[in-house]
Formats: C-alpha cells, sequence, structure tokens
C-alpha cells in the first residue's frame, strides 16, 4: 500500500498524531546523537545563536523568496508536476492557522537539529542536503517535487554554511512550511493555480 493511500485513511487527528510522534522521534535522535558525536554538549549548543540580522537576512527572507518561487513554479507547470498524492492536502486542509503554525514549528525544529545541527556538522552539507531530500520518499517519483526539495535542502544546508546559527534554517524551514501550509488550508494550491 502506498503511503499517499495510508494517509487517506487516517483521520486528521490520526495524521497529526502520527506526524508528531515522527518529528519527536526525530528530535530524540538528534539529541542522543549529540551525546555521542560531539566532545561536549556545549560544542553542539554553540549552534544555537540568537542573531536577529541573521534571521532575519539568512532565514526569514529566503524562507519568503523560497515560497514565492514555489507560487511562481505552481502557477507556470502542469498541477500533476506537484501532486504528492494528496499528502500535503490531507496535513493542511482542514487544518487551523493555530494548527498550522504548531505542525511547521515542530517540523522545522526538528528536521533543522537533526539534518543541519547533527549530520550536517558532523557528515557534511552534501550528505545532509541529500538524506534530507530522500526522507521525503514520496517525491521521489515526482521530478519537479524531487528537484524542488534537494534545491531547498541545498540551500537551507548552505545557510548554514554561511551562518552556522540552527536558529535561520529553523526559520527559513518554518517559514517555507507555515506559509504553503496556509496557502494549501485556503485553498488547496491545484485549485488556486489552474493549470493543466
Amino acid at each position: 500500500m502506498k503511503q499517499a493511500d495510508i494517509i487517506k485513511q487516517m483521520s486528521s487527528k490520526e495524521l497529526m498524531y502520527q506526524l508528531m510522534f515522527t518529528q519527536l522521534i526525530l528530535f530524540i535522535i538528534s539529541i542522543v546523537l549529540s551525546f555521542f558525536l560531539f566532545d561536549q554538549l556545549s560544542d553542539w549548543l554553540t549552534y544555537f545563536k540568537f542573531d536577529g540580522t541573521e534571521i532575519l537576512l539568512y532565514g526569514l527572507i529566503p524562507g519568503v523568496l523560497i515560497v514565492i518561487i514555489d507560487l511562481v513554479l505552481m502557477f507556470f507547470l502542469p498541477k500533476r508536476f506537484f501532486d504528492d498524492g494528496g499528502i500535503n492536502e490531507k496535513v493542511f486542509k482542514n487544518r487551523n492557522i493555530k494548527e498550522i503554525f504548531l505542525i511547521a514549528f515542530v517540523v522545522a525544529i526538528a528536521e533543522e537539529m537533526l539534518f543541519r545541527g547533527v549530520i550536517q556538522t558532523t557528515f557534511g552539507y552534501v550528505v545532509a542536503s541529500i538524506i534530507f531530500a530522500l526522507i521525503h520518499i514520496r517525491y521521489l517519483t515526482k521530478p519537479v517535487l524531487l528537484i524542488s526539495v534537494l534545491i531547498i535542502s541545498f540551500y537551507i544546508g548552505y545557510l548554514f554554511v554561511l551562518t552556522e546559527n540552527l536558529f535561520v534554517t529553523i526559520i527559513a524551514h518554518f517559514i517555507v512550511d507555515f506559509l504553503l501550509g496556509i496557502v494549501i488550508q485556503k485553498k488547496t494550491w491545484g485549485d488556486s493555480f489552474e493549470r493543466t
């Protein structure tokens, strides 16, 4: 059974539970790995820097730009190129703004802590970016989605190379998920961008 079929059979509550459970696992993995891969936990914690200028210039603005580019691509390319089996629609369509905020916030923290904070700092930029793209398994048969997530992954990874600041990548990731989640919630992008 395909991932999309399994998700379609889940209730909204079950889907939210599974999503949060998965993110909790990623969060726990990042904490556990940080104890083993860093000499001291304080070494890992140096990647959490609250620098408002960096967060704005390398987190918020790039996040918004990624969303604008995605929306432009959705407008000009056929709808079928962006069909992930209805998974994103199922996740976001019937959620309120607070739930979308929570989902985007939890996903951004868990995934960035693991992929940038642990994998990228230990194994490098390329390895982390490729693994991040590959966990989005539902995109593997959709070239446009796969290329898009690869580019975004490398871009966010590069932002971490520039800043060595996890708050930057968390904010960029959050902005992308939150804004696209709102687009899906307000009106699914397939309906908003009528292209065949």
